[in-house]
């Protein structure tokens, strides 16, 4: 018994103990552990649930796009929370950051053409922000 967690499990094949990951966080793969990418993904379902109400003639365009933009920002911040060097993680929030901002104005146009609801718009702000406000503070990291 290692540390009081069970038998080690072994690699068969070379005779060593395998790395398991422990506590709340097992299992889980490292962007998981993001509360931006979390709350992101909450927008994309966010966005997907109100998009569904807009005209029929929008399904191929504004709706795509706010979809499209909306599944960049939790892609991209799980592909950089996946890259080794600080440089290169902060290049793929950079991506989130903008496909983001892209989401905001595609919210805008929405409200201005009354495709949406007043409290719908407004949640989506609101996490907007929030999102990016985590954003910018992994790229300052």
């Amino acid at each position: 018994m290692a540390g009081g967690r069970g038998p080690l499990k072994m690699d068969e094949g070379k005779g060593r103990p395998v790395a398991e990951p422990l506590g709340e966080y097992a299992g889980m793969r490292p962007h998981e552990r993001l509360d931006c990418w979390k709350l992101a993904m909450d927008v994309v379902e966010e966005v997907y649930r109100v998009t569904k109400t807009f005209p029929k003639e929008e399904t191929y365009g504004l709706a795509s796009q706010m979809r499209r933009a909306s599944v960049s920002v939790p892609a991209n911040i799980a592909e950089g929370s996946a890259r080794k060097t600080e440089q290169e993680k902060k290049q793929f929030y950079y991506i989130a950051r903008a496909s983001l901002s892209e989401l905001e104005t595609h919210v805008e146009i929405a409200r201005r053409l009354q495709f949406m609801p007043d409290d719908a718009v407004a949640l989506l702000q609101k996490q907007c922000s929030r999102i990016a406000a985590m954003i910018n503070g992994m790229v300052r990291k």
